[in-house]
């Protein structure tokens, strides 16, 4: 494909994403009753913050592999006329990468640079959230929607029972990271009260939840990078360990990790290319970059990332 095409396909997909994140926010989480021009204005700051985390990302990626000499494609944004309006972004490496260090900095300067611009978005959002009357949450363990309440639910069903919904209001899952920013912008919350998301806050929040999967040690997702660049095959038993969490999460938690525990199992798989110079060992600074990147996939992980 030619330089031509290629820029115009990412110049395509990237505004098909800006339109897709823009009508999935008015769509879903606007109301008809309200002027139009708040729900353009709400719809146009959650893709505005969306797109400028998901390109920090994407973009960590790209510079640090073209420092490094490997090519690479600039990002394909991915547009979804559903959820959120968008799958993410990826880049492309045509070119093998060079040695442990450089696997280190191309894999953690994606998740790394989304933080740097998701975290103050948070502060700012979670600011301009309003605090108001609000449902009692959901149980947190075992969940609304893990196989752990589901399996006996469509049980009772299969035996006749009548089916009785519950329409409660939609929560959007906590990390430490989010709590602990919460518990510093707005105190303690009384019983009765939560927040209502505002736009800001739920474009940060869906950059959360983009890092965190990210940030799964498995395969060739970021962080999966970053533990055979420090682990080497061993990687491979980190990865195996981290699908037996996932199939916790989805008992326990919400069956919804079913999702993406097959994504990892069947496209993305536990294996990594090895580099071109193996030889050459993990410096302790790159190492202290890993670490950096599990505590940042401790203080983003969502056992529940929405429930009902």
């Amino acid at each position: 494909m030619s330089t031509v095409k290629r820029l115009w396909l990412h110049a395509v997909l990237f505004l098909a994403t800006v339109a897709t994140t823009f009508g999935s926010f008015v769509y879903q989480f606007t109301s008809p009753t309200q002027p139009w021009a708040d729900r353009a204005l709400d719809a146009g700051l959650f893709s505005f913050c969306a797109m400028l985390i998901l390109g920090a990302h994407e973009m960590g990626h790209y510079v640090m592999a073209r420092r490094h000499g490997v090519d690479s494609s600039l990002p394909y944004f991915i547009p979804l006329p559903l959820g959120f309006g968008t799958m993410g972004a990826v880049i492309r490496l045509r070119g093998k990468i060079p040695s442990r260090n450089a696997l280190v900095d191309i894999g953690a300067a994606g998740p790394l640079a989304g933080l740097l611009i998701a975290i103050p978005l948070l502060v700012v959002g979670l600011g301009l959230c309003r605090v108001g009357d609000a449902p009692s949450p959901p149980p947190f363990f075992p969940g609304t929607t893990s196989l752990w309440v589901l399996v006996p639910r469509w049980i009772e069903l299969l035996r006749g029972a009548a089916f009785a919904p519950d329409p409660t209001a939609e929560f959007f899952g906590h990390n430490l990271l989010t709590w602990g920013l919460q518990y510093l912008v707005h105190g303690p919350l009384p019983s009765g009260k939560d927040l209502f998301v505002h736009p800001v806050f739920l474009a940060a929040w869906f950059g959360m939840v983009v890092t965190m999967l990210n940030l799964m040690p498995i395969g060739q997702l970021d962080a999966g990078h970053l533990t055979f660049a420090w682990f080497g095959p061993r990687a491979v038993t980190i990865g195996k360990v981290m699908s037996a969490v996932l199939v916790g999460l989805i008992v326990f938690f919400s069956a919804t990790w079913i999702v993406w525990f097959l994504v990892t199992r069947k496209v993305v798989g536990y294996t990594h290319p090895e580099v071109s110079h193996p030889d050459q060992p993990l410096s302790a600074g790159r190492k202290v970059v890993c670490a950096v990147c599990f505590v940042f996939f401790a203080l983003t992980l969502m056992p529940v990332v929405v429930s009902l």
